[in-house]
């Protein structure tokens, strides 16, 4: 991005596990609390694990206008919108501070899943001796479902609130790439302020695994069945390591044109120093019908990407955000390319305090990532005892370490192979 347009980061919004806005999630990360907790929610008796990093005191009425918008958002709008609320106050972008035609939205979702009462009166329409059947469904179930339930489950649909709320008529779009969305988002929507096309992107990303659908569905692939102490279950790069925590949150920023940014005054949150995306290639597997394969050619070729957009060496990075969800073979891949790629670079994993946020990780991990540059800390992997030979990494353990290079990486990958790495710096 050297000789291109500079893209820089003017406000970050984060609704996590650890709090709501970007204050309190940074006061508990760097003071070691666990948002992985038994869940409430949900009675897991039989069919989940009883634990689960969920947000808690979250009023989606404190963040939604106009009020009757919500009678169309599901749980991951709700949070993605409140999140990209929270960047754009804390960016000082209000109505009339930018130009409408000149900014856009590029958010990362999941698949959305139902709740389960949304859908209870038609499946009970359409059983038949207990029994749900196509026919009933189409002639009486669908009769039973809010007029407009399908617009609370498309993954656009949090782009397109926030383009309606803040006026936002620039390029807009919606990518649902798992665990990678968010930081794929950020990549685009650099390339879209780069190519002249917008002044302002609102970028981030929302996501829940915590859904009973969702839940159903996956059916406790790969999920910590370390439950006797919850916050200790998420063990990323661990030799006894076993399995992610599901959670749920959203993270957004507000990415700006340096020469706009500095127009309008801004105080300036960070930059954008390159990005790279890249595919591991799936597998057939016997526990989900596609997995990215175990041999980190796609981890590797973004990290590479990424420094080649930034013109950076290996050895500018400070330190690594990695992706690091807990489960054996996932860890170990990455861990082998962050080596090969960074060297010894410190490592810390975001998710052993909050757990896998779906589409909503990457940004919520970058807005942690560009706190950690700001006041030169970086707080350590949480719950990290023992080295495990294969994550050949040096990990962030134990307390948190200083930090004077001024650029850190942030990597994400999707269970089928979408890998995305972003560079960010300083002012």
């Amino acid at each position: 991005m050297a000789d291109q347009c500079e893209v820089v980061i003017t406000g970050t919004g984060v609704v996590s596990p650890l709090g709501i806005g970007h204050r309190p999630f940074w006061q508990a990360l760097l003071a070691g609390r666990s948002g992985v907790r038994e869940l409430t929610s949900v009675d897991p008796t039989g069919w989940t694990v009883p634990i689960g990093a969920a947000i808690l005191d979250f009023q989606a009425k404190e963040f939604v206008t106009p009020r009757k918008s919500l009678k169309v958002m599901c749980r991951e709008i709700q949070t993605g919108f409140a999140a990209a609320h929270l960047a754009m106050c804390d960016a000082r972008l209000a109505p009339g501070a930018y130009d409408p035609d000149r900014t856009g939205v590029l958010f990362g979702a999941d698949m959305l899943y139902c709740e389960l009462p949304d859908m209870g009166d038609a499946f009970g329409a359409a059983c038949s001796d207990g029994t749900v059947t196509l026919d009933r469904w189409g002639q009486t179930g669908m009769h039973h479902l809010y007029p407009l339930w399908l617009l609370m489950y498309l993954p656009n649909m949090i782009a397109s609130h926030l383009t309606i709320a803040h006026d936002a008529r620039g390029p807009s779009n919606t990518i649902t790439s798992g665990d990678a969305s968010s930081l794929l988002a950020l990549i685009e929507a650099c390339r879209v302020i780069e190519r002249g096309l917008a002044d302002v992107m609102l970028v981030g990303g929302a996501g829940t695994r915590l859904n009973p659908n969702q839940l159903l569905r996956r059916n406790g692939r790969n999920v910590s069945r370390s439950i006797a102490d919850p916050p200790s279950a998420c063990r990323p790069f661990d030799a006894q390591r076993d399995g992610m925590v599901n959670g749920e949150g959203a993270g957004a920023l507000v990415l700006e044109s340096r020469g706009h940014a500095e127009s309008r005054g801004a105080s300036l949150v960070g930059r954008v120093l390159g990005g790279g995306r890249a595919f591991e290639g799936a597998l057939s597997s016997g526990d989900f019908p596609l997995r990215a394969s175990q041999s980190g050619t796609g981890i590797r070729r973004s990290i590479a990407a990424a420094l080649a957009d930034a013109r950076l060496r290996p050895d500018a990075i400070g330190h690594v955000s990695a992706c690091g969800v807990g489960t054996i073979e996932d860890d170990a891949r990455e861990a082998r390319a962050i080596r090969d790629e960074l060297g010894d670079v410190p490592v810390t994993a975001y998710k052993s305090y909050f757990g896998n946020l779906g589409a909503g990780s990457g940004a919520v991990e970058l807005a942690a990532t560009l706190l950690a540059l700001r006041d030169g800390i970086v707080p350590p992997n949480r719950n990290f005892r023992q080295a495990d030979p294969a994550c050949p990494i040096a990990v962030v353990k134990g307390e948190p370490i200083r930090t004077e290079r001024s650029a850190a990486m942030v990597l994400s990958q999707s269970v089928v192979g979408q890998c995305a790495a972003v560079i960010v710096g300083l002012p």
